[in-house]
């Protein structure tokens, strides 16, 4: 799990400086966490995002960011509540879900969201 920067958000994530529309720079499709250390369903979550970082892994990409420490990300994501969870896919517009959800409701939406998998 990485926590990312302003500058390693438009590398890995998306170059909002550079594009007006949504173009996915990362190569594996990926779930960003915007989170602060103070908030306690951040906290609930923290360790199922670990979980599914190494079940998952090479399949998808799991991001963090303190939205403590990088405002200017949060707004540009218009982010008014924490936990927030942004799903982007590789080739499709990103999807954004509020709050702790429960484990298997994040392996329901990678499966869709991100790796497209047919029921």
């Amino acid at each position: 799990m990485e926590f990312l920067t302003k500058e390693t958000f438009k590398q890995k994530v998306f170059d909002y400086e550079k594009n007006t529309e949504w173009k996915f720079e990362g190569e594996l499709p990926c779930i960003i966490d915007f989170y602060a250390d103070w908030c306690q369903p951040c906290k609930m979550v923290a360790p199922i995002l670990e979980e599914l970082s190494q079940e998952f892994a090479g399949k998808i990409n799991i991001y963090k960011i303190d939205t403590e420490k990088e405002q200017e990300l949060s707004a540009v994501f218009g982010i008014q509540s924490i936990p927030s969870l942004l799903f982007c896919p590789k080739d499709d517009k990103p999807q954004m879900a509020m709050g702790a959800l429960p484990k298997q409701t994040f392996i329901e939406a990678i499966n869709d969201v991100l790796l497209g998998a047919k029921k």
